[in-house]
């Protein structure tokens, strides 16, 4: 039976420029995403066809998720979040069908994206409140003789942001896939085995349908946490004050 570990290698296919197996399935989902909205949106009717229906909920999903965290000043990184989260969601979705490869399972790309949130809020929030945004940091009502230890706890948990934010993702989809691989080894084990031992094959069998249906559910659950715990990074880059 094939290592669970097996389908996260990297795999060059490129090697001159070290383009990756990786690589490809990151643009490979760039591509999704733009081609399924350039021809959902092609027609831009005043009654839309179901396509269009699906991009219009997707858009005015982020959108509302959005205004909810930050308030319609917000919207001005509409492009930015809609962008990520189709991103993780159509990577996940991509990395459940057999044979694909699930970039969001690499620690590399779930914190360069993460990286790129928190660089946005610190970059966004030194540029329009400039040392202001230092408050962040500094909750307001806090005792003097308090204050040192607030600010290192405030510290600390803005600079372990994007380790949180990217473990959550990297390790849900490496879990989810590591199982389902496993409880699919089960079947092909038993049923290899033969004898009374192929009457047990559909009890792993029926797990890993129920697995399956699961991952596609925390597929699309991952894409909206990261969504929304982006929001609200970016309302402090908007709101610094406690």
């Amino acid at each position: 039976m094939a290592s669970p570990i097996e389908q996260f290698q990297i795999k060059p296919i490129i090697p001159v420029i070290n383009f990756t197996n990786s690589s490809a399935f990151m643009i490979g989902a760039a591509a999704v995403i733009v081609g399924g909205l350039l021809y959902a949106t092609r027609k831009r009717a005043v009654v839309p066809g179901r396509a269009q229906s699906v991009a219009e909920v997707l858009h005015d999903f982020v959108a509302n998720t959005l205004v909810d965290a930050t308030g319609k000043e917000g919207m001005k990184f509409f492009p930015l979040v809609f962008s990520l989260f189709m991103f993780v969601l159509t990577a996940n979705l991509l990395g459940m069908i057999p044979g694909f490869f699930t970039v969001t399972s690499h620690i590399i790309v779930t914190f360069a994206l993460a990286m790129l949130v928190i660089g946005t809020v610190v970059v966004y929030g030194f540029m329009k409140h400039g040392t202001h945004f230092l408050g962040l940091f500094v909750p307001s009502g806090v005792p003097g003789w308090l204050l040192p230890f607030i600010v290192v706890i405030e510290l600390i948990s803005f600079l372990s942001r994007p380790i949180s934010l990217s473990l959550r993702l990297f390790a849900n989809m490496l879990a989810g896939h590591i199982a389902l691989k496993v409880f699919a080894g089960f079947v092909v084990s038993l049923l290899a085995a033969g004898g009374a031992l192929t009457i047990l094959a559909p009890l792993p069998l029926l797990m890993a349908v129920a697995l399956m249906a699961l991952e596609f559910l925390v597929a699309a659950l991952q894409a909206y946490v990261f969504t929304v715990l982006t929001c609200i990074y970016l309302n402090d880059a908007l709101h610094p004050g406690h």
